[in-house]
């Protein structure tokens, strides 16, 4: 870091190296803030990168600088105490593991995740450590609490309706299962200058679903394993419990391979509810959320694209999530190496559309051609493969209430996987 700022009319000068953890916040470090008039700070990261001069900045050194340098050191401190101690906030026992923590409050209280206290000190204390994807609302991050990592979702200050949102749905009563991604704490964070909104939650290293249908084939017992837990995962969301602790039906409304994450055990886990409703059993009402964004054009049911979708019958946003299970289904299907025969990596409509189509061109193919994903002949050869076959014709019906439930499709799954020996 070279640095450059007057002070009582003469010109200092610092070249210093930073060690890495004192970088922060991530992406903005505070030793790097320039200001136009007062203080010129560049930084860089690579060796004698310091070395160059720097355009003497016109104002002199005020109180006001004095203490943005006590925020950047207080700031530093805290930063090293929570790194140091995750602890430090007292209300968490140091003997908790984040495992320990989740599991605890969400079987004795609500089964909604963390009390909002709990969250923020969560939250506070992570340390971010890479990148692992971006997107349209901002950035995911792998962070480290307490040893373990977890998956931290960072939100632009434009995108806070979505944050807000997705935050909301993910602490539903009861909404916790092993086929939805686990969520663990959302928080504001503002320094002053910008806000960064997190939606901290469970990590799993192999991504999404996307992600690992690309980088690997699987095996018919590991087809029917996604299969079997994706089905599962929006068995539960879909489903109502009745009373006072009771969980409403929730609609996905974006279900696709790249919202589905697969864990270290091969099972599904269902992620990004920033879309999802919620359905108030009592008033027969859907909470739609007033959000800009609408779901992925490719996995669109053809209701939804000719806008024949009920909006106000909340079955009807079930079945658009089924017709989107059975396009992934196609996706993973592709992928099982049955005799050693496998087919490459595609999206559903590959061969139909372009790689990012419009509503119009989805319209003509899905509703005005009734064209749907190619199903092979091969597939006969096989029980597993048939059966999924079967299915994902079942969830492409043009009409809506003559698809699949995704309760049947769990039973089915659950029956194939005690034919082929599947250990789930």
């Amino acid at each position: 870091m070279v640095s450059i700022f007057n002070l009582d009319g003469m010109e200092h000068h610092v070249r210093t190296c930073i060690p890495k953890v004192e970088l922060v916040p991530a992406g903005k470090p505070f030793y790097c803030l320039s200001s136009e008039d007062l203080r010129n700070t560049h930084c860089c990261y690579t060796d004698f990168c310091n070395k160059i001069d720097l355009r003497v900045p016109s104002g002199e050194w005020t109180p006001l600088l004095d203490y943005w340098l006590i925020v950047e050191r207080v700031y530093h401190n805290r930063q090293r105490l929570d790194m140091e101690d995750p602890s430090c906030e007292m209300c968490l026992s140091k003997d908790k593991t984040l495992q320990d923590l989740v599991y605890d409050l969400s079987t004795s209280g609500s089964g909604s995740g963390l009390p909002l206290f709990v969250q923020r000190t969560v939250a506070r204390t992570i340390v971010l450590q890479e990148i692992i994807g971006k997107g349209r609302f901002g950035e995911v991050w792998r962070g480290r609490w307490r040893g373990g990592d977890v998956a931290v979702k960072i939100f632009s200050s434009r995108e806070e309706r979505s944050w807000f949102r997705e935050a909301e749905i993910y602490q539903t009563v009861m909404l916790r299962h092993e086929n939805i991604l686990g969520f663990i704490a959302a928080d504001n964070k503002d320094n002053g200058t910008w806000t960064q909104l997190w939606l901290v939650s469970d990590y799993h290293e192999h991504g999404s679903l996307f992600d690992y249908l690309n980088r690997y084939t699987v095996t018919i017992e590991g087809m029917i394993k996604l299969a079997l837990s994706a089905a599962s995962g929006l068995a539960h969301l879909h489903m109502e419990i009745v009373g006072t602790q009771g969980k409403p039906g929730i609609a996905h409304r974006d279900l696709k391979s790249k919202n589905i994450l697969v864990k270290k055990n091969g099972m599904c886990a269902i992620a990004d509810l920033g879309l999802a409703v919620r359905h108030d059993a009592v008033t027969d009402t859907i909470d739609i959320a007033p959000n800009q964004r609408v779901g992925t054009k490719r996995y669109m049911a053809p209701e939804v694209l000719d806008e024949t979708i009920n909006m106000k019958h909340f079955d009807s946003f079930k079945c658009a999530d089924i017709y989107a299970l059975g396009l992934v289904y196609w996706e993973i299907a592709r992928r099982c190496n049955s005799g050693g025969v496998h087919e490459e990596y595609q999206l559903p409509y590959y061969d139909l559309v372009p790689s990012d189509p419009s509503i119009e061109e989805m319209r003509k193919v899905v509703c005005d051609q009734k064209l749907r994903p190619n199903i092979p002949n091969w597939w006969q050869s096989y029980e597993a493969l048939r059966v999924m076959g079967k299915m994902m014709r079942e969830c492409w019906y043009a009409n809506g209430a003559a698809r699949l439930t995704a309760l049947r499709i769990k039973k089915t799954l659950s029956q194939l996987s005690v034919q082929e020996d599947v250990k789930i």
